[in-house]
């Protein structure tokens, strides 16, 4: 944020100054007025996209402001194609409204004033963010717009992800090409090329994102937590850590998770591989598992009967290494991210 705030203020600044005869700083304080009247034109673009949420009955999370757009986030995906589109669409709606107003007040001005041009540049800037985030391909509100219009057709919200996500890659490579294009015939400043490279690495980024996220959601209905989590050695409090490795080796199950119980055999702490890692083997007959564990309280808990998008959302939320799978008061497995990584996408390399 701070070094694209440098580089439009200094932009704008060089601007400024030859347009209304500034020294250079009031032309760099026109500049970062400009990019605080951008932020504001990202956030009520996004407020679009909030308040149409809500409208429709889903909460909003929060609201993050980037100079090269924004993002809203939503606690649940729209209950139907209609409703994505309507909220796709709301944020380019706003951008174009705010464009036509500042079109209005940059006709209405006189020119060569400050006011003329900071209308014109807010009108160039919201224009230019409508046309441009209403283009077909994912992470763009166009590309939620396709997306809904493939789920309309084809049924399937993944497929409609994936569609375009694979646009969206198709827009950050015509991105990157526009930009080598204008730079070979000089009509871009140096201080933008950075920028609008930028542009194509974060629409390819986020395009590559939802493909993933589509497959992802594809498998989620494999997600059976009373299979995928491992079972649980209970061993007592005061176990050496090498004792507690020797039982689990001698009962045949070496993927099993190592679950300190009291005297009452609750299970009150669980041991972390990571700490168990550091330990080294000549010392472990002389460190407690107490030493080597978490607290249970300290451990994310995820109900047996969990599916695979509740799981999927407390992973987003209390991001971790393991999870403890209960049923009632009762742990009765562990979850390792790894081995959830695994089942859903089969494809990539995980570590264990």
């Amino acid at each position: 944020m701070l070094l694209l705030t440098v580089v439009v203020t200094v932009l704008y600044a060089a601007l400024a100054r030859r347009q209304l005869d500034l020294g250079p700083l009031g032309g760099y304080l026109v500049g970062l007025g400009f990019v605080i009247s951008l932020l504001g034109s990202v956030l009520l673009h996004e407020l679009g996209h909030a308040l149409t949420a809500r409208r429709y009955g889903i909460g909003v999370r929060g609201i993050t402001l980037e100079l090269l757009g924004g993002y809203t986030e939503m606690d649940r995906d729209a209950p139907s194609p209609r409703v994505e589109l309507l909220i796709s669409l709301a944020g380019p709606a706003v951008s174009a409204v705010l464009g036509a107003g500042a079109v209005a007040a940059t006709l209405a001005l006189p020119a060569g004033t400050l006011g003329h041009q900071l209308a014109f540049q807010l009108a160039v800037s919201n224009v230019v963010v409508a046309i441009f985030n209403s283009l077909p391909g994912l992470p763009l509100d166009g590309g939620r717009a396709l997306r809904a219009a493939v789920w309309a057709l084809t049924r399937d919200r993944h497929r409609g992800t994936e569609v375009a996500g694979w646009v969206g890659r198709a827009v950050a490579l015509g991105t990157l090409v526009l930009v080598v294009v204008l730079t070979m015939r000089r009509a871009l400043a140096p201080l933008a090329l950075p920028l609008l490279l930028l542009v194509a690495l974060t629409l390819w980024r986020g395009a590559g994102q939802s493909i993933r996220m589509a497959r992802i959601g594809r498998r989620l209905h494999l997600v059976d937590l009373a299979r995928l989590g491992r079972p649980v050695l209970p061993v007592p409090v005061g176990t050496p850590l090498a004792e507690a490795q020797r039982r689990r080796d001698e009962a045949g199950a070496p993927e099993a998770a190592l679950g300190v119980v009291d005297s009452a055999g609750r299970t009150v702490a669980l041991v972390d591989p990571a700490r168990v890692a550091a330990v080294p083997p000549e010392r472990r007959p002389w460190v407690a598992v107490d030493e080597v564990a978490r607290d249970l309280s300290a451990v994310p808990a995820l109900p047996v009967g969990a599916d695979g998008e509740r799981v999927l959302e407390a992973v987003r939320t209390h991001p971790g290494a393991q999870y403890v799978v209960t049923s009632g008061e009762d742990v009765v497995g562990v979850l390792h991210i790894a081995d959830l990584a695994q089942l859903l996408e089969p494809e990539r390399k995980t570590n264990t």
